[in-house]
Order: C-alpha cells, then sequence, then structure tokens
C-alpha cells in the first residue's frame, strides 16, 4: 500500500519545513535587531522579538501536524479527532502559502507548497475509504426462501 510511506514523507517534510520555517524567522528577526531598523515607527525590539516568536509558535505548529503524520505512519490508522483536524489546516496553510509564493517569490516555491499540499491531502484521502464497506448494524441478512421481516409491502 501507499499509505504508510505518504504518510512517513508527509511526516518527514514537515518536521524539516518546521525547522525551516523557525530558523528563517529567527534569522530575519535577528537581522532586525542587528540593525536596529524601525518600520513606520514601531519598536526594533518588538519587532524582533515578534519576528522570532512567530517563528517558534508556527515551527511548533508544523512540528506538531508532523507529529500527527508520524503517529499515522507508525499505527497505520487513520488520523482522528484533533489530529485530522491539524493536518486539514496545514493543507489549507499549504495551500495560502502557495498562492503567497506564486505571487511574491516564485514558481519553484508555490511548486514546492502545491506539493506538501498534495501529500497531505493525499495522506488524508488514502486513510478515509475503509478497506471493506460495512453494513449496518440493523441491517437483515438476505436467506433465499425465507421471508423477510419488517413491514408488509402495502398495495395502492
Amino acid at each position: 500500500m501507499v499509505r504508510r510511506p505518504v504518510a512517513w514523507v508527509v511526516a518527514i517534510v514537515l518536521f524539516v519545513e518546521a525547522l525551516g520555517i523557525a530558523a528563517v524567522n529567527w534569522f530575519l528577526g535577528v537581522v532586525v535587531d542587528r540593525q536596529d531598523m524601525s518600520l513606520a515607527g514601531l519598536d526594533p525590539d518588538v519587532m524582533s522579538l515578534s519576528s522570532k516568536l512567530g517563528g517558534v509558535v508556527f515551527g511548533l505548529y508544523f512540528a506538531l501536524c508532523g507529529l500527527v503524520a508520524l503517529l499515522v505512519a507508525l499505527r497505520d490508522r487513520p488520523p482522528a479527532g484533533f489530529g485530522r483536524i491539524l493536518l486539514i489546516s496545514a493543507a489549507v496553510v499549504h495551500g495560502m502559502l502557495g498562492a503567497f509564493a506564486w505571487g511574491l517569490l516564485g514558481w519553484a516555491e508555490f511548486l514546492f507548497m502545491v506539493v506538501v499540499l498534495g501529500l497531505i491531502v493525499l495522506l488524508l484521502m488514502t486513510y478515509d475509504s475503509p478497506e471493506e464497506p460495512a453494513e449496518p448494524a440493523d441491517a437483515v441478512p438476505d436467506v433465499p426462501g425465507e421471508p423477510v421481516s419488517g413491514p408488509a409491502p402495502t398495495t395502492p
């Protein structure tokens, strides 16, 4: 099956992306701090601190999404509850980042975001359908020659 390898790839990509996002934002915070730059009168220390905190929070978010994908890979079971919501939100975030990347950075970054989006959606969709369809609990078995219990058919 393709489910487990996709879950492993998604987990690795999200962990690498978490480190990359955190490192880039931390670097930008250090640059703002060392240059002592100000944007429209904002305090440079606040800008530096907010960039670093934003990078850490965003990195932890992607790391948590990567942990969900890792647990899916290890258990070979679909994500449920909060984990499923996290992966869906990560797919939405990658779609939005892809749109921004197309406009601001270029097609290569857009392509990376779309590939990650596709992997997350593939992870969610491959675990979405069960192996065999389940019958309802109140289903009546079909036995030939025996009458079916239930309301009698009415004739008009």
